[in-house]
């Protein structure tokens, strides 16, 4: 078999894996996570259940891939936001809002991290969420440090008290929209609390965007 065609079959392979992950991420958004099921992805592509299995062995390997796919999508979001500002108050409303931006492009997210998938099934899917989480949460411990650093943020609150106070406020933000029918904008919404949030932290209205 010539390497053309090994490329080929391998770039087919690859096209068919990530619009089954696509597919499944969708009926996770639709049906909710718990609820989707290797046939219901099947029917969605157009292949049979057997042709999901070709790609993925279990469906506990799809919903890894589907993991894995979120991850780098965060990981890269955040990696554009921490270059996209040069200050501290500027990457931590950087990071805010690309997270926001992902949970918007990816809505299954917040449901997917109360499933019975992943808080009982799966550890694998479930051990990458949390690094991911922690990961968010580390960056945001760095910015608020170096606002500290600044005087930009008031010099008694623990640093990792204010990095749960941002998480917390990003992942309730999100639940009340997915379970609200997202009839508010998620992003507005994010900038609005955010500040708020800021001012608790000592930040000046200047330094807020006011």
């Amino acid at each position: 078999m010539s390497n053309h065609l090994l490329d080929t079959m391998r770039k087919s392979a690859d096209l068919r894996k990530s619009e089954i992950i696509a597919c499944a991420l969708t009926l996770a958004d639709r049906l909710g996570p718990d609820r989707v099921t290797t046939g219901a992805v099947a029917q969605a592509v157009g292949v049979t259940q057997a042709a999901i299995f070709r790609h993925f062995p279990s469906k506990a390997a799809l919903w890894q891939a589907i993991a894995a796919l979120v991850s780098e999508r965060l990981a890269q979001a955040w990696d554009a936001a921490l270059a996209q500002a040069d200050t501290p108050l500027g990457r931590v409303t950087a990071l805010v809002s690309a997270q926001l931006a992902q949970i918007e492009a990816m809505p299954a997210m917040p449901m997917l991290l109360f499933s019975r998938e992943l808080n009982v099934k799966n550890a694998e899917l479930r051990a990458m969420f949390r690094g991911r989480l922690a990961a968010f949460h580390g960056h945001l411990l760095v910015q608020i440090r170096d606002g500290q650093a600044a005087g930009l943020i008031r010099a008694d609150l623990a640093p990792q008290d204010g990095a749960v106070l941002l998480t917390s406020l990003v992942q309730g933000l999100a639940i009340r929209w997915a379970l609200g029918a997202r009839d508010f904008p998620l992003a507005a919404e994010g900038r609005r609390l955010l500040a708020a949030q800021l001012a608790l932290f000592g930040v000046p209205a200047e330094q807020r965007g006011e």
